[in-house]
């Protein structure tokens, strides 16, 4: 690739003056309005917590009436049943309510949620219909109270955003603010859910926002931190799941180990991951209505049931038993196997739940089973390491893993080893597979999402660093078939290279300001005989500044469908500086690109360089150096 030729160097400022032309910068764009787009998201997060906690307890209510024949909303499992039919029939009379449901109420509630508030914010305007509000959260509690093996998060999350995109939708906002509280509202309610508001965060910034500034940060925090707040009183603020005990200094071959059990996350992630989708095509190839889907992924649930009834449900308490090192060989086995199972190949039929909880009762279970061989840290170490490992290379957001595990447990010296098996899982993950198990969904139904975040090149130069000279101007009084004629001339031969080069002619007044632009087309196909003058034929000039950003100036020709720009100075300076074109913000780009791919080195530590030799007087004295001497 050709090198680029670079954006001119503005060097240091020289005065007060000099660093005056850039003062009107700032490291962010900030309107006031992000105040109360802020403001309105506390209600959001009041109102995602309250639904968060209803989820919960509507959870718990059909657990309790389908497995166990009581109204309660104590939390139970179905495990707990003696009826081992209800294990096997129970997830599928499940299933069946859920495809009438979709079918009939409304499609969106199938899946896992994610996918689901992430289109919506791609190409549906982060619009969400009124009556998901109600039928996700209603159809998630029957799907996981069945006996369905998934977490109320996916639901929540699809919820709490239903809840900020409805409030959006009674007022006048812009499409960026209503994702903005939709994406306030999802993690509202995750963070009330696992009483992990940081993560929550971090989750709508990696997933959710595309995009990291104040103006979606702030209400985002505020919805998450109002949801918590909200959740304490009512199910407490402890950590959901015990400790691991983690000592606060390990033994230097724990930190290998975490290498090790970072690649086995990321390739139960890259099990987990297929199997999900391999399931979703398998079930496109049924000559049935999705409808009846669900319904046969009950079945399967209901089969992995009978080997393994505490692989169903949400299962925070099997969760809790691996991290504190207390689940037997037979449940840590049963749970990676049947759990794996089941979870991808129902969640495939278009059910109705989520990805976190399942991943966490496999991911702690594949630690537990390291454990096994692993050298003893605490008892649920590698339990810990390897759930955050999981979810780094299923969900693909390594930060967010590694704080949740960090929320849900409290176990802060376990940060440094989650950390390494988190990123070895996400290493593993981002090298073989294209999209993870949130936005394969996405790429499925015709659309791409990049999660990659970088800086524009465009906001890091300045114009003044791109922009050329102006060599031609008219004036106002001129006629518009004298500059005609002038311009034919040329392209005849004359004086072409510096009146054609130039697509864009500034016309000035008396006074040498700027009165408006003519382009070279209009002149060329003018008419000769065209009497008016070019004060009466230029039309309002778009025009920039020196030290104004060449993202500034970009937005500002998509804005007013144009391709050039007139550069003055500010203030009654008057007079033109330049102009800039779109092949001067592609120049700025190619620099970006040359320096993202162009390998080079520019300091060789050892090389053979050619010394002159040294003749003494008289032909004799010290020796003379050798040619081809190795020199640092």
């Amino acid at each position: 690739m050709q090198r680029p030729t670079r954006p001119k160097e503005t060097g240091p400022p020289k005065s007060a003056a000099h660093l005056g032309k850039v003062a009107h910068l700032g490291d962010f764009h900030v309107l006031p309005r992000v105040a109360v787009i802020t403001a309105l998201a506390a209600p959001v997060g009041v109102i995602a917590a309250l639904v968060a906690v209803g989820l919960l307890k509507l959870i718990a209510l059909f657990t309790n009436l389908c497995f166990h024949g009581r109204l309660s909303f104590a939390q139970t499992t179905p495990a707990g049943t003696t009826h081992w039919w209800l294990l096997l029939f129970m997830p599928v009379v499940g299933g069946l309510v859920i495809g009438l449901m979709a079918r009939y109420g409304s499609e969106k509630i199938r899946g896992h949620g994610m996918p689901e508030a992430i289109e919506s914010i791609l190409v549906g305007g982060s619009r969400v219909q009124p009556r998901l509000a109600v039928l996700k959260p209603v159809s998630s509690a029957i799907s996981i109270g069945t006996g369905g093996p998934f977490g109320a998060e996916g639901p929540i999350i699809m919820t709490g955003g239903a809840v900020g995109s409805i409030l959006a939708q009674f007022l006048r906002v812009t499409t960026d603010e209503r994702k903005t509280l939709l994406v306030a509202g999802s993690a509202a309610g995750m963070a009330a859910t696992f009483n992990a508001p940081l993560a929550a965060i971090l989750l709508a910034v990696e997933l959710l926002l595309f995009e990291w500034r104040p103006r979606s940060y702030l209400p985002v925090a505020v919805g998450a931190v109002t949801a918590t707040l909200v959740r304490g009183p009512i199910l407490g603020t402890a950590p959901l799941f015990g400790g691991a005990h983690v000592p606060a200094q390990l033994p230097m071959s724990a930190y290998g180990l975490c290498i090790v059990a970072g690649i086995g996350a990321g390739l139960l992630a890259l099990l987990a991951t297929w199997l999900v989708y391999v399931s979703e095509d398998l079930f496109a190839k049924l000559p049935l209505h999705w409808m009846w889907w669900p319904a046969i992924g009950g079945a399967i649930i209901g089969v992995g049931g009978l080997f393994e009834p505490r692989a169903l449900g949400v299962g925070y308490d099997v969760i809790d038993q691996l991290l504190t090192g207390r689940a037997t060989v037979g449940l840590i086995i049963g749970i990676l196997v049947v759990k794996t199972l089941i979870w991808g190949l129902s969640l495939g039929s278009g059910t109705s739940g989520g990805v976190l909880a399942p991943m966490f009762m496999v991911g702690g279970a594949l630690g537990a089973a390291e454990g096994l061989v692993f050298p003893s840290v605490s008892p649920g170490f590698w339990a810990l390491v390897s759930l955050a490992g999981v979810l780094g290379g299923v969900m693909r957001s390594p930060l967010t893993g590694i704080v949740f595990c960090l929320e849900l447990t409290h176990e802060m010296n376990a940060l440094i080893p989650m950390v390494i098996t988190a990123s070895a899982a996400y290493l593993l993950s981002v090298i073989v597979l294209k999209r993870s198990v949130l936005t394969e969904k996405i790429a499925r139904r015709g659309l791409h999402l990049s999660r990659e975040y970088s800086v524009d090149p465009l906001e890091v130069h300045l114009v003044r660093q791109l922009e050329t000279p102006v060599t031609v101007t008219f004036r106002t009084g001129g006629s518009a078939s004298e500059a005609t004629a002038l311009l034919r001339a040329a392209h005849q031969g004359g004086d072409a290279e510096r009146l054609l080069a130039q697509r864009l002619y500034p016309v000035l007044d008396e006074d040498g300001r700027l009165a408006g632009v003519v382009t070279r087309a209009e002149l060329l196909h003018g008419s000769p005989d065209d009497p008016r003058p070019l004060g009466a034929l230029a039309r309002p000039a778009i025009t920039a500044h020196p030290d104004e950003t060449l993202r500034t100036i970009a937005n500002r020709m998509a804005a007013h469908h144009i391709t050039r720009v007139v550069i003055v100075p500010r203030g009654d300076a008057g007079g033109v500086e330049g102009i800039l074109s779109l092949r001067h913000l592609l120049e700025a780009r190619r620099v970006d690109l040359h320096e993202e791919q162009h390998a080079e080195r520019l300091i060789t530590p050892f090389r053979r360089t050619p010394r002159p030799s040294r003749t003494v007087a008289g032909g004799t004295g010290e020796p003379q150096p050798q040619e081809g001497q190795l020199t640092p």
